[in-house]
């Protein structure tokens, strides 16, 4: 009996999940509300880490695998502080993976890329599913569904229009590769290639989530911390006006009081965080259409869809409506209208790229504390190779809220966005040199938040032969404490990697 490539790939996504729970990225958090990634062609792009160029075709004609397996030793160096942390220390679960399974057909191709990621006290499964999706051909159209990363705008790193996919930060030594701290989602995706020159894309994301953010162990966000830790100080606030209201009876207030420490005393932040948002109130959907036009390449998009960080205010107006301290935290994540476009181009040996966005909240008039207010977003890059063959790679990126001096106007609501900056900005820098024929890879990525004063500094050498590599690389976190980046300053890491691609 003659078996399709198709049915192939079936029998072998079975036998790898008796080894194994297959499962999707599930977790949930919120962070910074920018994302990036790096190409949608078809192949393999979206896996942990990048696919060979190189596959093999085992047994069965049409069926492709390729992938990478990696050893890694990661310590951080608080760890080795004392001889007491460093017989506790951990480096790491040593084994991390990539599998790429692909087929082709007359008219269509399919996509399976596994993460092999397992933690060794049994508390994850083996595999998990980083893309999984199908693509038909109907002429110049292609229609994709499935679990899939997409990559919207030109920005190479964390630019404002590549806003399909949310973000995994439960681990910032990964941050270096956009397109591997980026979470699959399921949607639907058509693009159409008009002419030679341009295309226009539409994507349809019937369910949502918000970007992953640890809620235990070294990469908590302050934001959960800080949440946690003004509990009792609040509620302090709210018993001492309850007694001195006239209009509550005794037996009330006793009622009120109860209600309020019981609230207290059993608060969990993750109570108030839903994984994900299913119906059609929180589906989100964008087109896009790019062109060349002469040496340029153009590109205009319209996205609706939800911020993938929640707006997490305190509303005192509606806990004194209902009394019910369920109503003292407001979370939710809010919709937006997006408007963008960008704009690519070599000038004089310089790599350009260059994005702008209009977003576009329910909050038109900036004093709504449960609701982000509109910004303008910008990012600004360049890539050249310089002196002695070194390359350089530089890109700023700015988010500017509007209606800023509105915040905080209602005294009853605690606005989402007390106390922070007008404008964020980051810019983001990648110098590299390779040597011995490119053999050897020395490379340094810098991050740093202007406004908030904290970055990230990761040094590397990788040194490859054929589809075998080595690196050694490191992270220095460091800034004010209470910034995005130097919040982790205790963070500090080394790390090595033995990794075969095939």
């Amino acid at each position: 009996m003659k078996r399709s490539p198709f049915f192939v790939l079936l029998l072998g996504l079975i036998f790898l999940s008796e080894t194994g729970h297959l499962r999707a990225d599930d977790d949930f958090g919120f962070g910074s509300d920018t994302v990036s990634g790096d190409g949608e062609d078809f192949g393999f792009s979206g896996g942990t880490s990048s696919a060979s160029s190189s596959s093999f075709t085992p047994g069965f004609s049409g069926v492709k695998i390729n992938g990478e397996i990696s050893a890694e030793l990661l310590g951080f160096t608080d760890d080795f502080e004392t001889a007491d942390k460093i017989k506790q220390g951990r480096l790491g679960d040593v084994f991390t993976g990539v599998l790429n399974f692909s087929t082709s057909g007359s008219a269509a191709d399919a996509v399976i890329n596994l993460n092999l990621a397992p933690v060794f006290d049994g508390s994850a499964s083996l595999l998990s599913i980083d893309e999984a999706y199908v693509r038909a051909y109907f002429g110049p159209v292609n229609i994709e569904g499935g679990i899939r990363k997409l990559t919207w705008g030109r920005a190479d790193s964390f630019g404002p229009l590549d806003v399909v996919n949310p973000l995994d930060y439960t681990d910032l030594t990964k941050i270096s590769d956009p397109i591997n701290v980026k979470i699959g989602r399921p949607l639907a995706h058509v693009s159409w290639g008009i002419g030679n020159f341009s295309k226009l894309e539409g994507v349809f994301v019937p369910s949502f989530r918000g970007h992953r953010v640890a809620m235990s162990d070294r990469w908590v966000p302050s934001q959960i911390k800080e949440i946690t830790s003004m509990v009792p100080s609040l509620t302090a606030g709210l018993k001492a006006d309850l007694r001195q209201n006239p209009s509550i009876t005794s037996s009330q207030l006793a009622d009120i009081l109860g209600s309020l420490n019981n609230w207290q005393n059993n608060f969990n932040i993750l109570n108030y965080y839903q994984q994900y948002k299913e119906g059609l109130e929180y589906a989100q959907a964008g087109l896009r259409f790019t062109t060349t036009i002469g040496s340029s390449d153009l590109g205009l998009q319209y996205y609706y869809g939800r911020i993938p960080r929640p707006a997490l205010s305190i509303r005192l107006d509606k806990y004194l409506e209902s009394f019910d301290p369920e109503n003292i935290l407001s979370m939710d994540y809010n919709s937006y209208h997006q408007i963008g476009v960008d704009y690519a181009r070599v000038i004089a040996g310089f790599n350009i790229r260059a994005e702008a966005a209009a977003n576009i909240t329910e909050d038109i008039e900036g004093d709504r504390g449960d609701v982000y207010n509109p910004s303008a977003a910008w990012s600004l890059g360049f890539d050249r190779d310089v002196i002695g063959g070194i390359n350089v790679n530089l890109q700023a990126a700015e988010s500017i809220r509007l209606f800023h001096d509105k915040i905080g106007k209602d005294s009853l609501v605690i606005d989402t966005e007390d106390g922070k900056n007008l404008t964020s900005t980051r810019l983001t820098l990648i110098i590299s040199k390779k040597f011995f024929r490119d053999r050897l890879e020395c490379k340094t990525l810098g991050l740093w938040d202007i406004e908030e004063e904290g970055f990230l500094i990761m040094p590397s050498v990788i040194w490859s032969k054929n589809d075998v590599s080595v690196e050694l690389s490191g992270g220095i976190f460091g800034g004010e404490k209470d910034s995005e980046l130097g919040q982790y300053r205790n963070n500090c890491f080394v790390k090595a990697v033995l990794a075969y691609r095939f």
